[in-house]
């Protein structure tokens, strides 16, 4: 799956333990990790997953693939976003 959607958060729920580094930001889970969640149940957790798909690197924000620390410019992301969002649901009330 995509980065910080919450696989391993998924995985420490399921085993009711934490099982799994989770964190705020991607890349805290770096590789594959096996947890046995029942006898018969066994979860992989991976590091997140981000497909090339052509798109202009603006857009890798977008898909979690860069951690938002780390952008050297944060307002065409922003601006990405406000593009999507219909305009009733961005104005001031």
């Amino acid at each position: 799956g995509y980065p910080n959607v919450g696989k391993s958060s998924l995985i420490n729920s399921l085993k009711r333990s934490r099982v799994c580094v989770v964190g705020a930001v991607p890349g805290v889970t770096r590789c594959l990790q096996t947890v046995q969640l029942d006898r018969h149940i066994q979860l992989l957790d991976c590091p997140g997953v981000v497909m090339e798909t052509g798109a202009p690197t603006a857009a890798a924000p977008l898909r979690g693939a860069l951690a938002p620390q780390r952008l050297r410019d944060p307002l065409t992301p922003a601006a990405a976003i406000l593009r999507r969002c219909p305009p009733e649901q961005v104005g001031s009330a």
